[in-house]
């Protein structure tokens, strides 16, 4: 008889959104200690050695039925429609998926007491008492944070050891269906195009594969909120001339400008820079900025050779 494969040993766990920016990192990191299964709604993610499923998580009913035929033995929940803009022109389609969707995993997982991780955002603060750590008060300003809000209080209330992962402006390399904003910076820049940059708004960003480290500690380690930001508070200004300088293109093309100067559907908290000790005390390590874009940078040489 054959000894069992790495994969057979262990349990299987679902995660959502595996067609994301950061599902795809994330399923690609949790094959190490997990047998992965994914959701996709339109384009399956090339992942070697994970299930993929296509669900429409938008249709509660169907998602409960589907829950209870696959039966997980944990959870990550990334997939949300996490454009601010977007949830504020179409605040149904982002109840939908960002509170009914949640609520349906978190009542399963709740119900049979298996782990369970989601991926809130920064967004829940105004922006106006910064740096946050769990104990401060959301005060969310868009729909966004407000329907992520509601469902961390669903979270909190259908299973209370889940762990609510308040997630940073993640950057990284791009996954095959989907890219992060640093992508169009590098599209610009490398066309010798100016940038426009925001002086006036800050974030403590983290590199993408240190985040999906950071999820899977919080499932296997955490329980309640934990916020997940990066060591370095920085402007999307800043933010480029480390870009420049790690990518080698000219600064001067980078034009600084400010958020409160351009109109956008949904507004923006002007700093939602946040403190992670908690996160540190389990484990976590998020590399700063410039060693973060330097890992960017060597991942693209990688995938060239």
């Amino acid at each position: 008889m054959a000894p069992p494969t790495l994969a057979s040993t262990h349990r299987r766990l679902l995660i959502t959104g595996a067609s994301g920016f950061l599902g795809w990192h994330l399923a690609r990191a949790a094959q190490a200690t997990w047998q992965v299964e994914g959701t996709y709604h339109r384009h399956a993610p090339p992942l070697p050695g994970v299930q993929l499923h296509c669900i429409d998580l938008t249709d509660a009913i169907a998602l409960k039925d589907w829950l209870a035929q696959i039966a997980p033995d944990a959870v990550i929940h990334t997939a949300a429609l996490s454009q601010p803009n977007r949830c504020e022109q179409e605040p149904d389609l982002s109840y939908a998926m960002n509170v009914e969707a949640t609520r349906v995993l978190a009542q399963f997982c709740g119900e049979r007491q298996i782990p369970f991780a989601f991926t809130s955002t920064d967004q829940v603060f105004d922006g106006q008492a910064a740096p946050y750590d769990e104990t401060s008060p959301p005060s969310p300003i868009s729909v966004y944070g407000r329907h992520k809000v509601k469902a961390e209080a669903i979270i909190q209330a259908a299973h209370p050891t889940a762990a609510i992962c308040r997630m940073p402006l993640l950057y990284g390399p791009p996954s095959p269906t989907a890219e992060c904003f640093l992508q169009g910076f590098l599209r610009t820049l490398g066309a010798g195009q100016p940038l426009n940059l925001f002086i006036d708004e800050f974030r403590t960003p983290v590199y993408v594969e240190d985040a999906a480290a950071g999820l899977l500690l919080a499932l296997d380690k955490a329980a309640g909120l934990l916020h997940l930001g990066g060591p370095n508070r920085i402007s999307r200004y800043d933010f480029g001339l480390h870009l420049a300088e790690v990518f080698g293109f000219d600064k001067s093309l980078l034009v600084p400008s400010k958020q409160a100067d351009v109109v956008m559907p949904a507004p923006r908290p002007a700093d939602v820079s946040s403190r992670s000790r908690r996160a540190v005390e389990l484990g976590y390590r998020p590399r700063g900025v410039v060693a973060g874009l330097t890992a960017m940078k060597e991942w693209g040489l990688a995938r060239d050779q």
